[in-house]
């Protein structure tokens, strides 16, 4: 019966509350007489009672002492209650002084002694047998999780108060607390005792774990990943309570237990960077940030805003996405920040003048481009456009309104090109590098038929060009993560392209952190590389992701493999092999050293692809770009034919 009752009605609670006070103050009166039955003036107890019960009726109510619900009684119940018993054994105690209780009052500070001790201990009594009751039913459900807390905080105790909690639909027992903490080990909460670490998979096996709820913030890294680890290798499922911040009203709602997400699983150590350096120069200057739509360019808004800019300048061809942003930062509510959005192509060199003559720049952060392999492989010259061409925009815009620093996002697939996309960018950075020797006898193109406009800066200070470089960034828009949590979300197949292919991840955070810090310490020319840590073998994380999701790799949801994709190569790299770096002061930065190219030499090329993508031939344009970049060779292709030299005629 009690496993199917609900809430009990408060006027039960308030009832009980004022009986057991009445019993309380009968034995009270019963232990002053030493249970003496024949002394007891039975017309004056009556009125006692009654003076009492008037009494507890108005203080309770006042109080509230009712409004708890009895098998979730807790300390803050515990306090309450006290005090409503002392407020009302004083109220009755004032008035038994004034009133014609005169036997009462011969003896009154003796029955109230008592009175207090009893009243208390019978009001809070009742409620913890009603609540040790329902834990006790609740223990008796058949097929109830066995689970681990991991985290002997407020937190982890809040977490195993929720979850004992009945009508959440969660049928869990906790049943072990797990903490690194060796001060806290042998100990107990709740009567559940607190093991440490190095017992986990011990515990998992001795008490037939389901899941366990990770429930700390901050935890370590490699502490998070071998629980994780330890846990798949067990089947056990891994939940996560979310931040405290994050709680609904304050409280945590049972809603929000969450698998734990693989990002959570392939993240690193936290990235420390120097932000009195970047706060220097960005503080109260104008911020251009191209693709600022896109998952890169929307973090680098997010993250350059606490630094105060003056102005940052939101540009990108997207308008759902770019408006979406903006709801987002009005939201937010950054202080002493102004932004604006600037719907506009990168690939049209008028709009962009626009945009520079409108809010004159003083750093801009290029993040606007095509990323997608096959796609690019389909539609070379559409690469060429938006990745060569934007760039060079862009950098010369940069230079022709001098700008202070210009910094460039690029990828690891420029490095020994096996694709349209990543020959594209490698070319852009080409461009981009040639700038820093970039001599007033030069010529900068600014207009889309490549004439000449103008050859000066209107700012004699020099742009200083940087470009930044790494891999795959977790969750970013069309990644492989996303894909493989909607394909579990279907029930399956995830589809992976070869069983040998890797990729290098980093945090979307990371990468724009880390770029930030690469462009405040750039002084020009510089290919930063990030430390994108080991390569992850892509089945290998479809198979993690399958067994997060709480599924059996090959029998809930099966992976296929599809062969690879136009463009894509088994694994990326970072640095071409001619190519070596040196360190800087931060340890996950390495600048590259590579083969500059002259200013004359890389534009009179970007003319010829330009032209040649101007007239819509991908043939054409993939072998000049071949031409641009030797070290371009096409991997499952068709324009893996162009791949011997063959000079290109204009």
């Amino acid at each position: 019966m009690l496993n199917r009752m609900n809430i009990v009605p408060r006027w039960i609670i308030f009832f009980l509350d004022i009986f057991f006070c009445t019993i309380s103050l009968i034995l009270a009166h019963a232990i002053s007489n030493n249970f003496e039955v024949g002394h007891v003036n039975y017309s004056l107890l009556n009125k006692a009672l009654f003076t009492f019960l008037i009494i507890n009726c108005l203080v309770f109510g006042v109080l509230k002492t009712y409004a708890g619900i009895v098998r979730y009684t807790s300390g803050q119940d515990s306090i309450r209650i006290l005090f409503s018993v002392l407020t009302s054994n004083v109220a009755f105690y004032a008035i038994s002084k004034s009133s014609l209780l005169s036997h009462f009052v011969s003896r009154i500070e003796q029955i109230i002694i008592i009175n207090i001790l009893f009243s208390f201990v019978l009001l809070i009594s009742y409620r913890l047998l009603v609540k040790y009751m329902f834990a006790y039913i609740n223990n008796l459900k058949l097929n109830q999780k066995r689970v681990i807390v991991y985290g002997a905080s407020e937190t982890a105790i809040t977490t195993k108060r929720i979850l004992d909690q009945q009508g959440t639909g969660l049928n869990m027992n906790i049943v072990a607390f797990i903490d690194e903490d060796n001060r806290i080990r042998g100990k107990k909460i709740d009567n559940i005792k607190i093991h440490p670490l190095a017992d986990i998979e011990k515990i998992i096996v001795s008490e037939k774990i389901n899941e366990l709820v990770i429930a700390k913030e901050d935890i370590d890294i490699n502490i998070k990943s071998t629980i994780v680890d330890v846990c798949l290798a067990n089947n056990v499922r891994v939940l996560n309570i979310p931040p405290i911040a994050n709680w609904i009203g304050g409280h945590l709602n049972p809603s929000q237990l969450q698998n734990i997400k693989i990002e959570d699983v392939l993240e690193r150590e936290p990235i420390h960077i120097n932000n009195t350096l970047i706060e220097s120069q960005i503080n109260s200057k104008n911020i251009l940030v191209t693709g600022a739509a896109g998952s890169i360019g929307s973090e680098m808004v997010r993250q350059l805003m606490k630094y105060k800019p003056a102005l940052i300048i939101l540009n990108d061809i997207a308008e759902t996405a770019l408006h979406e942003l903006q709801l987002e930062l009005e939201d937010t509510g950054y202080d002493n920040v102004s932004f604006v959005t600037f719907i506009g192509d990168v690939r049209n060199i008028e709009r962009m003048s626009v945009l520079f003559e409108t809010y004159q720049p003083n750093y801009v952060y290029h993040a606007a481009a095509y990323k997608h392999v096959p796609m690019m492989e389909n539609n070379p010259c559409e690469a060429i456009n938006t990745n060569v061409l934007g760039t060079k925009n862009i950098a010369d815009l940069s230079m022709h309104h001098g700008v202070e620093k210009f910094v460039m996002i690029s990828t690891d697939k420029a490095v020994n090109p096996t694709n349209v996309m990543g020959a594209s960018k490698r070319i852009a950075e080409m461009y981009v590098q040639s700038l820093v020797d970039f001599h007033s006898d030069d010529h900068i193109v600014l207009n889309k038929n490549l004439s000449v406009i103008n050859s000066k800066s209107k700012n004699k200070n020099r742009t200083k060009y940087i470009t930044t470089r790494f891999g795959n960034v977790l969750g970013s828009n069309g990644s492989v993560i996303p894909r493989f949590k909607a394909q579990i979300q279907k029930g399956g197949p995830i589809t992976v392209t070869h069983p040998e292919i890797t990729r290098y991840f980093m945090t979307i955070p990371e990468a724009c952190r880390l770029v930030l810090e690469a462009g405040s310490m750039g002084s020009g020319g510089e290919i930063y590389l990030f430390d994108m840590g080991k390569s992850v073998k892509i089945v290998d994380l479809a198979k993690k992701m399958i067994r997060l999701s709480g599924f059996v790799v090959d029998q809930d949801i099966k992976i296929t493999f599809t062969g690879l994709r136009p463009g894509e190569k088994l694994y990326e790299e970072l640095l071409n092999d001619a190519e070596n770096t040196i360190p800087t002061h931060h340890q996950k930065i390495m600048i590259a050293k590579v083969r500059k190219q002259s200013y004359i030499q890389i534009n009179k090329h970007i003319t010829e692809l330009v032209n040649l993508s101007g007239s819509f031939n991908d043939a054409m344009v993939v072998r000049k770009m071949k031409e641009i970049v030797p070290e371009y060779k096409s991997n499952n292709s068709i324009f893996e034919e162009f791949d011997v030299a063959v000079p290109v005629a204009l």
